[in-house]
This record gives C-alpha cells, structure tokens and sequence, in this order.
C-alpha cells in the first residue's frame, strides 16, 4: 500500500506537524508499505499532492488538519485517511462546541463563557473573572497551548483575549481547576494506561509538551489511580471519546482536583512526537511506535470499510 504522511500545514502547530510526520514516516513498515512524505503548505495542494497514494496517515495538527477541512477533501477524493471522520474532527476542533455536548451528557467540565471581540471583553469576561478569581484563556479552535494563558487580573485578562482574538474569531474563557494534569488516551475503543504530567512552571504550555525534560519540558509518569476513579476516569475518557463520534484513536485531557475529575478536551489527532504521550502510554502495554502506527492504519481501513459496507448494503 502507498501511504503518504500528510504533515506540515498552515495552522500555528505547523512546526509540531512536521516533527509528527517525520516519526510517523519513519515509523511506517517498510516491509507493507511504500512511504512518502506529504507536506502541506497551503489550502490548495492536497489533491495534487495526494494523487497515487493509497492511503492518507495524518500529521497534521490545528486549523486545517484537525478540524475536517482536510478530512473532508480526502472523502471527496475517496481516499482514506486515519483518525476521526470530518463532523467529528471539526465538533473537537471547537472547543466550545465540544463542551457543550459534554455538559448535556453529563461529563463534568469546567464553566467557561466565549469572547468574540473587543466590547465583550469588559461586558462578559470581567464580570466572569470576577466570579472564578482565576481564568484560563485560549483560542476556541486551537492546540499545542499556542496562544493559552492563565490569568488573575482584568488588565492582564484582557492583553491576553486580544492576543488570542488576533488568531482566532472566537476565544475562550475557561474557569481555572487547580489540581493533577492527566491524559487517558483511546485506541481502537480501549482505553489505554493513565499518564500524569507535571511541568516545571505548573502548566503544561508549549515548552513542556514538546521540550525533554532537560530543556523544560514537562515529567510523564504512568499512573494507576485506585480502582474507584480509575474507573471513573476511563467511563469519562470513553464517554468524551463516543458523545464527540470520534474513531480510531484520539486522547482525552483531564485535570483531577482532588478526587474529582474535569474534562479539559479530546484530541482527534493528538502529537506522535518523541516525546508525546501517546506513544508513551502504548510502549508501557508493549505496543512500540511501530506497532503503534501500524495499528492505527490498519483500524482506520477497517473503519473506511465498514462504513462502504453500509453505504452498498441494500434496505
């Protein structure tokens, strides 16, 4: 099969993208696959460069690759791709969307309120701000932490949502939950082991995600909670994961404050980085990165063909 890893991009995790894409073609089994590096550099290539493939594995991270435009491209080409489908990268993608549908199926989530220009900055996030005492700020359709801040303070509240609205048309204000960073990830419908992540700064910005530990970066640790909100946290990850209509694989973020878990958000196409933490959670089962990789084609395919089977079958 020809596989072309699509990577690159125009959305501000261009850069992490790339790193994705670069282990994940180095990663593909030669052996079953011919690969090819796909970079993306504008709105306008992906048919062109995706002609003669077999197989689209996506890289690809933000704004036009995680959020269905890209996903639905692939679909009018017929040609399949891995992870979620386009309704429910884009429903993920938007942060705000995502956690309304997560209030209305009863998955604990924090109050958050969305901004959408200068005037409703002093109208709606002040007087939140003033409710909460502490806000995180943040673009609604973004990742990576690009553009995220924490925030006591109105003026400092307010310099932070104009940053943000300068690459987003909508920006969220998010209460603050002090407490343990975790992430659940979800393969194939399972739920994978549980990693704590502990930052130098006490958030989990860029730095920490994408830096090793000896430049910043942040601690990950395999965790097993006790039975009780292990359970918890797997039925909550598992609920986030099926009420969005994700597939194939994806990574629910958590912050645990004291026993009590909030969703923060899924991640449809979360970083397959050296350091990122799915690969981590595989390896600890005894799933290695290519392996990893592998079963993530191979359920996408299996995903593509069912949904043909029903597409052809007669009523």
């Amino acid at each position: 099969m020809k596989i072309g890893v699509l990577m690159g991009g125009i959305s501000t995790e261009r850069e992490v993208s790339l790193k994705t894409g670069e282990n994940m073609f180095n990663s593909i089994d030669r052996t079953r696959h011919e690969a090819s590096r796909i970079i993306l550099d504008s709105k306008d290539d992906v048919m062109e460069k995706c002609q003669g493939i077999d197989f689209a594995l996506l890289a690809l991270h933000g704004k036009y690759g995680e959020d269905g435009q890209i996903q639905s491209i692939l679909d009018a080409m017929g040609l399949p791709y891995s992870g979620s489908d386009v309704k429910s990268s884009a429903i993920a993608m938007d942060k705000d969307l995502s956690k309304v549908i997560l209030r209305g199926r009863g998955v604990n989530t924090a109050d958050w309120i969305v901004i959408h220009n200068e005037q409703e900055i002093a109208a709606m996030a002040a007087p939140f701000l003033k409710h909460k005492k502490k806000v995180v700020v943040k673009p609604n359709s973004g990742g990576s932490s690009v553009m995220t801040f924490i925030c006591d303070e109105e003026s400092v509240m307010a310099d932070c949502i104009r940053k943000a609205l300068l690459i987003d048309h909508e920006v969220m204000v998010e209460e603050f939950i002090s407490g343990v960073e975790i992430t659940v990830p979800i393969l194939d419908d399972e739920v994978l082991p549980t990693i704590q992540i502990s930052s130098p700064t006490g958030f989990f910005d860029y730095t920490a995600k994408y830096q090793d530990e000896a430049h910043g970066g942040a601690t990950e640790v395999i965790i097993r909670l006790d039975d009780e909100l292990q359970q918890q946290v797997n039925q909550m990850a598992l609920a986030t994961y099926h009420a969005l209509k994700c597939s194939v694989y994806g990574r629910v973020d958590f912050i645990l404050h004291d026993r009590t878990p909030y969703v923060l958000e899924i991640n449809t196409l979360p970083g397959m980085t050296a350091t990122s933490l799915i690969p981590r959670s595989a390896k600890s089962i005894g799933l290695g990165y290519q392996e990893l990789v592998e079963k993530i084609i191979q359920v996408s395919l299996a995903r593509r063909d069912f949904e043909r089977s029903l597409d052809t079958r007669e009523i």
